[in-house]
């Protein structure tokens, strides 16, 4: 089990959009000075099995920007995961609720990945699962998009530690 003070993304079956995500932020923290450069970073599914592979249009969309994902199997969403995370960041609504519902407690630092991105722009990362490689693109560009926001986020709460 990680150590305390983990980055948890959460999506639906932790095959598509969370590792995906996951693989985006290492990549970015990595570039970043101490502590953000050694904060761990995991991904888990409200609906996941354990030790899936990740979906091959997410290794593909990922690998295509350089960044390889195809180690990656998935976990289900525990409440040691949800208790020992610094911030946790959900693709939609939904999985916010559902953490909330089943958690206790729920986390503090509950967010959507999209949550720092200015107005009008949408917060949620729809579910490319099925879909053609384009989706999971767009997918992989959303949240792209939002690493820039997550990392200052993530400044202010290690600043605060």
């Amino acid at each position: 089990m990680p150590s305390p003070g983990h980055i948890l993304i959460v999506c639906t079956g932790n095959i598509c959009r969370s590792p995906m995500a996951e693989g985006l932020l290492k990549h970015a923290l990595a570039g970043q000075p101490e502590p953000l450069k050694s904060l761990p970073v995991l991904s888990a599914g409200v609906a996941a099995r354990p030790g899936e592979p990740i979906s091959e249009n997410s290794v593909i969309a990922l690998k295509k920007v350089g960044i390889d994902i195809s180690g990656q199997v998935s976990q289900p969403l525990t409440q040691e995961l949800l208790d020992n995370s610094l911030a946790v960041f959900g693709m939609t609504e939904s999985h916010s609720a559902i953490i909330k519902m089943r958690a206790r407690p729920a986390p503090a630092q509950l967010h959507l990945f999209r949550d720092f991105l200015p107005a009008p722009a949408n917060h949620e990362i729809g579910d490319p699962y099925g879909g053609p490689l384009k989706v999971y693109e767009a997918a992989r560009d959303e949240m792209v998009e939002a690493i820039p926001s997550v990392v200052a986020y993530l400044k202010t709460l290690v600043s605060q530690k």
